[in-house]
């Protein structure tokens, strides 16, 4: 067993049944033109977790942790959308619409793709999620029952919609989870803040957060 000196307390796992799971690190969200910026975002503060991301993406493969990646994306005739998704606010871009890297949020655009510098591996898993949460209408439960996995670790974009979202439904079907912190962003960083005192609140409620540092310590260990 490996122990992590996590929030709100350390905590202990086994790196043969941990998973990595990255969270839409896509070209939609992180740069210029895509479907964050359309919403009236900055995505620097997104951008500017990337290199750490991939240390942590990195550390995790050096390890044997299986890694799983996905992608918030739909079907080309947009029939996984519901209208209610895509006709709600005022966005520059609307999901199915043309912009500057195809159809935003199309899955086979190159905006849906993943961010070159986090590109996946041979063999690691890529779901391809038309909501916010990784398990609804994909088959992530059954990957990893698959891999026998008990613990699973978070990164990715953003802290309080994908990724609060895909750690709560881990949380009610019994992993544990651990969010890195620093491998986090929001495009409000209140947000962010809020999302992290609300996964560890009452004795980790959702789940443990820790910093890249100390999960690859842990890892080193």
């Amino acid at each position: 067993m490996a122990l992590i000196d996590a929030r709100p307390f350390p905590l202990s796992f086994e790196p043969a049944t941990t998973a990595l799971i990255v969270i839409d690190m896509q070209r939609d969200f992180i740069e210029p033109g895509g479907f964050g910026a359309a919403l009236g975002n900055d995505v620097r503060p997104l951008q500017a977790i990337v290199p750490t991301v991939r240390r942590l993406l990195d550390g995790c493969r050096a390890a044997g942790l299986a890694v799983i990646h996905t992608r918030e994306c739909h079907e080309p005739d947009l029939s996984d959308c519901p209208p209610a998704k895509r006709d709600r606010g005022t966005p520059a871009l609307r999901i199915g619409d043309h912009g500057p890297m195809g159809r935003v949020l199309v899955a086979g655009e190159p905006g849906a793709e993943i961010v070159a510098e986090l590109t996946p591996r041979p063999g690691e898993t890529v779901i391809d999620k038309p909501g916010k949460g990784a398990f609804y209408a994909t088959g992530l439960a059954e990957i990893l029952a698959v891999l026998g996995a008990r613990t699973l670790v978070f990164a990715g974009v953003t802290t309080e919609v994908c990724v609060q979202t895909t750690m709560r439904e881990a949380n009610d079907r019994g992993f544990d989870c651990l969010l890195a912190e620093d491998a986090t962003e929001s495009y409000f960083p209140a947000f962010k803040a809020a999302t992290l005192e609300m996964i560890r609140a009452q004795g980790a409620i959702v789940g443990w957060t820790a910093t890249t540092d100390q999960i690859l310590a842990a890892l080193d260990a």
